[in-house]
């Protein structure tokens, strides 16, 4: 029986490791939302690709990578997000790619991923360009959300390559990696003061085996406004509740959004404001 157990669980493991072709009829330029995968050396990971209706056949569209939480999916986040909505109302494609095992290598954050080493800079890479070479994205118009480990690899991905976003935003996520961006970038986040997963104030361990304590995310704001060399935030955001300050007018923005005694969750109003955020965000230079 115990050899039986764990041949059933090495048979799940290589299901999450392997995944289906891209289904017959699919298509990148098809409305509505799609299957793909990409090969990644000897492992196709997979994603979903969400188009607007009335896009112009060929025409490159503002592109948003949505990422999920820590052990959750691409479905879940998009169902727990709306983005598809957003893409609808404001012209997006949505790319919702999927972690080793539900989760994200975000530096010291999140257990499968980091603990197998996998290479999540050079996955995201490769979707991005893939998705830029078949004329689906706007390589001057990337964007990246993400929530809580999801949130976590949009921090370090912005951190590692700011020069291929033109900003991010950031729902219940932890900066769990040393920061050294190239170049200046927009970054919007929410929180709740009683999140217990990733706590406000900051304190706990980043993972199980990492007890190293979250940073608070006022600190975490802070750096974001002082490295891209901004003034406090003291602004209130056009489009946000009470709790959401900025930095102020400008087309470089640093913002949060403090959900009193909200809780490790995706605010309902967060996506219209992230997509109304990544509208106003200058496109980055042609290269």
């Amino acid at each position: 029986m115990k050899i039986a157990a764990r041949a059933a669980t090495i048979v799940a493991v290589l299901a999450a490791l392997v995944a289906h072709p891209l289904p017959a009829g699919a298509s990148e330029d098809a409305p509505g939302t799609s299957e793909h995968t990409i090969a990644m050396g000897f492992w196709n990971r997979p994603y979903l690709l969400h188009l607007p209706p009335g896009r112009p056949a060929g025409k490159p569209l503002p592109l948003i990578v949505a990422l999920h939480g820590g052990l959750n999916d691409p479905e879940y986040v998009r169902r727990q997000s709306g983005l598809d909505a957003v893409a609808d109302a404001q012209g997006y494609a949505v790319a919702y790619p999927e972690g080793f095992l539900g989760t994200w290598n975000a530096g010291a954050c999140c257990s499968f991923a980091r603990w197998a080493g996998i290479d999540d800079m050079s996955f995201l890479d490769k979707l991005i360009e893939t998705l830029v070479k078949q004329g689906v994205a706007d390589p001057r118009r990337v964007f990246m959300t993400g929530f809580s480990n999801g949130g976590g690899m949009a921090y370090r991905y912005a951190c590692q390559r700011a020069e291929r976003l033109a900003g991010i935003a950031v729902v219940s996520g932890a900066l769990a990696i040393g920061c050294t961006p190239a170049k200046p970038v927009s970054v919007l986040a929410f929180h709740g003061t009683l999140d217990p997963s990733v706590p406000y104030t900051g304190g706990g361990n980043m993972d199980a085996d990492v007890h190293f304590p979250f940073f608070a995310v006022q600190v975490v704001m802070e750096f974001w406004r002082w490295v891209n060399k901004l003034p406090a935030l003291s602004w209130p955001v056009p489009g946000g509740p009470d709790g959401c300050v900025g930095t102020g007018p400008g087309p470089l923005l640093v913002a949060l959004c403090t959900e009193q005694g909200g809780g490790h969750e995706w605010p309902s109003y967060a996506s219209r404001m992230i997509g109304e955020f990544f509208a106003a965000r200058p496109s980055l230079p042609a290269s």
